[in-house]
């Protein structure tokens, strides 16, 4: 066993994937990571995951911390978590400073092992700190994976400062330049790393994929206490943030209840907005609204069977129609959901495709509102979209077969060894 990795065998690879949020599908929160690693760990490869204690996550570990860190295997895969409280509920400062504390914390691991490639998945976009110290102190190759492109997404809603956006600028600059291989979740976020200076032809499109075994026809359906009889489910399940733009659900649901809508609203999730918006969604009488606290993947699976529409949402910011590629949407998919989307881009080229959803323009409750109420009534077109979203998810977006194309990527990273200076 190396200082700080983990046992080869059979000529695997040894890997350090650094991902600050990882949860497993016990979580409330996205498991891309969980699965990567697990397909790289089924391909031969001695995988540790090292992450923070990310709010609504399950890393697998239950055990107590020892010198701020815990550690054991998660299946075939070793997790390494750092006693780093993260979560959208915390305030920017200290986020910022649970940013720091894992980069600090992911640096000395990174710098400790003998790995033979490191996988940094961004955001934040900070992860990128201990893998260029790794390339820049050991000559380890690196794969940097965007998530959100920052700082572009930030800058784009006015959150921060030109100081801060000019420093994460210069990491984007050098993670995009210094890294073997860049994984990006879509083909807007691809042209922001090439815009940093990454090369064009290490930049490879690996988007969000949908767990067709967790979500779909094969689950039993649950309905919260709340649901009434008749009442079409229609939910949103994912953060409570300032980037979400909420409160273009609560508009739509004071316009649905104004006509009698027979359909209830569940917002499902966590974050800095949620408890403005449940006094907000008081304050109007919205009795047809619902907020849930995060769920399981497994729990979360069975509402989305007990409900009969996906929700998307996301602020009026023209930068997420290509910038994002939410989660949440491949989880509707994979259920067979009929979704709602407010927004235009990718989201609404996907939900076109079918077609399996309708797209509004961001940030108009009244087309929002419009195209709920058509499909609260109309069962039958429910179900036929509902249909296309599950065929579509198992044709184009399976998580196993991207995962492959994800483990090729890092396997070819692993082969090169980086040859210019770490900071360009």
């Amino acid at each position: 066993m190396a200082a700080g990795g983990g046992v080869t065998g059979g000529g695997g690879l040894r890997v350090l994937y650094l991902h600050q949020h990882f949860s497993t599908p016990a979580g409330a929160t996205g498991t891309r990571s969980f699965a990567m690693a697990r397909a790289l760990s089924a391909r031969g490869h001695a995988v540790t995951v090292a992450c923070g204690s990310y709010a609504g996550a399950d890393t697998g570990l239950h055990g107590g911390f020892r010198r701020g860190r815990r550690e054991g295997r998660v299946g075939a895969f070793r997790v390494v978590e750092f006693a780093v409280p993260c979560g959208n509920a915390q305030g920017f400062a200290p986020r910022a400073a649970a940013f720091a504390r894992y980069a600090a914390r992911a640096s000395a691991l990174a710098l400790s092992g003998s790995w033979d490639v490191v996988v940094a998945s961004s955001t934040p976009l900070t992860v990128a700190l201990p893998a260029l110290a790794a390339r820049h102190g050991r000559g380890t190759p690196f794969v940097f994976e965007i998530r959100d492109p920052w700082p572009e997404l930030p800058r784009a809603m006015r959150v921060g400062s030109p100081p801060l956006w000019f420093a994460m600028d210069r990491l984007a600059d050098a993670a995009c330049r210094g890294a073997a291989a860049v994984v990006a979740l879509s083909e807007g976020m691809a042209e922001t790393a090439v815009v940093h200076g990454a090369d064009p032809a290490a930049v490879s499109v690996v988007p969000n994929g949908a767990d067709l075994d967790l979500f779909g026809p094969q689950v039993a359906p649950w309905r919260p206490a709340e649901a009434r009889s008749g009442e079409a489910l229609a939910v949103y399940a994912g953060a409570h943030g300032r980037a979400n733009g909420l409160d273009l659900l609560l508009r739509a649901a004071a316009l649905l209840r104004a006509e009698s809508a027979p359909l209830r609203l569940l917002l499902v999730g966590e974050g800095s907005e949620k408890p403005r918006l449940m006094a907000a969604a008081v304050a109007a009488g919205l009795d047809n609204v619902s907020f849930l606290d995060p769920l399981p993947k497994p729990r979360l699976a069975a509402l989305l069977a007990g409900c009969q529409i996906g929700v998307q949402c996301l602020a009026p910011v023209p930068e997420f129609a290509e910038w994002t590629a939410p989660n949440k949407l491949m989880d509707y998919l994979a259920a067979g959901l009929p979704v709602v989307a407010a927004m235009g881009g990718r989201a609404a080229r996907l939900l076109s495709e079918g077609p399996c959803g309708v797209a509004t323009p961001p940030g108009n409750a009244e087309a929002l509102a419009g195209a709920l109420a058509s499909l609260a009534a109309s069962p039958a077109w429910r179900v036929a979209m509902g249909a296309a979203a599950r065929a579509q998810a198992v044709r184009r977006w399976d998580r196993r077969l991207l995962a492959a194309s994800f483990c090729a990527v890092v396997e070819e990273a692993a082969a090169t060894r980086a040859a210019a200076p770490a900071f360009a």
